[in-house]
């Protein structure tokens, strides 16, 4: 079920880029704090309901317990939020994306794993693949730029800065990985639920904490029901959430880096909906990764 459960991951991840590119505002300073909310909001609505339905008992330690984990994924995210000033022209996204590809060396690294000749062929694919296509979605917003005679802003260039924060994110995202691979797969230190549960409730509280910043402190309005598109974001980030935990407790070596193709699905569905065009190279990655995908079904098969 492993590989059922990180495709829809990658799926539902894919369909919340889509809605953070409908839902973008770059006019709007406190854009990514509202984005915060929505997500924290969501996922603590989820939290409670799951716990209800489930009649799962919560304990509040498992929070302490999981927040290495919580604690880099947040720290990466936030990380990617504050480079976005910086992130424009520059290589973030194929840096950024290749995170799968760091928590899988980590993983092969640190424990004993025997990969097969098929799963290596498919995982190559997959990470190579996401970041072509990343190089490629950067080189066609740089030719429309041009095209449009645009003065690029220095801090949208390529320097130290915007080499910076896609790096860091990359690492830490990829640390965040590779430590729910050794809590939920390696050495089940916590259990799915626990650990679903202690994530979205740690992300409710960084919410909380946003939205008080945002609303008595920075004194911004906040109106929740103006915020659809990065509402529907924040739901299906929670529904890849859900998926993701149960993906890496069976198989985190092969399922992290196919999660990371969720940028690919992103593509697909912004050509779909946002009517986007893809050059011939970018199908040709996207048949690639697809590719990739498949010989990871096949060997798990075998």
């Amino acid at each position: 079920m492993w590989f059922l459960f990180a495709l829809l991951t990658a799926f539902a991840w894919g369909a919340a880029d889509l809605f953070y590119k409908k839902g973008s505002n770059p006019e709007d300073r406190y854009s990514h704090i509202k984005i915060v909310i929505m997500v924290g909001l969501v996922m603590g609505i989820h939290a409670f309901s799951y716990m209800l339905i489930q009649g799962i008992e919560f304990d509040p330690l498992d929070m302490l317990r999981y927040l290495p984990v919580s604690a880099l994924y947040i720290l990466s995210m936030t990380l990617g939020y504050i480079g976005l000033r910086y992130m424009e022209l520059s290589i973030a996204s194929p840096v950024q994306n290749s995170s799968g590809a760091v928590t899988t060396i980590l993983l092969f690294i640190f424990f004993t794993h025997v990969l097969s000749g098929i799963q290596v062929t498919g995982i190559i694919l997959i990470t190579g693949g996401v970041v072509a296509i990343a190089v490629l979605e950067k080189r066609q917003e740089l030719r429309m730029l041009r095209a449009e005679s645009a003065v690029l802003d220095k801090k949208y260039q390529l320097g130290v800065m915007a080499i910076l924060f896609p790096i860091l994110y990359c690492i830490i995202d990829g640390l965040g990985t590779f430590a729910d691979g050794i809590y939920l797969d390696e050495l089940r230190l916590i259990s799915e639920d626990a650990a679903l549960l202690a994530y979205e409730f740690t992300f409710f509280l960084c919410a909380v904490i946003a939205f008080i910043y945002l609303k008595w402190i920075k004194k911004q309005s906040f109106h929740l029901f103006r915020e659809r598109v990065k509402g529907y974001a924040a739901i299906f980030e929670t529904i890849g959430q859900f998926f993701y935990v149960f993906a890496m407790a069976n198989n985190a070596i092969i399922a992290a880096p196919l999660i990371a193709s969720y940028s690919i699905f992103s593509v697909i569905l912004s050509r779909l909906f946002l009517k986007e065009r893809l050059s011939k190279l970018q199908y040709s990655v996207i048949v690639a990764v697809m590719i990739g995908i498949a010989l990871l079904g096949i060997a798990d098969e075998l």
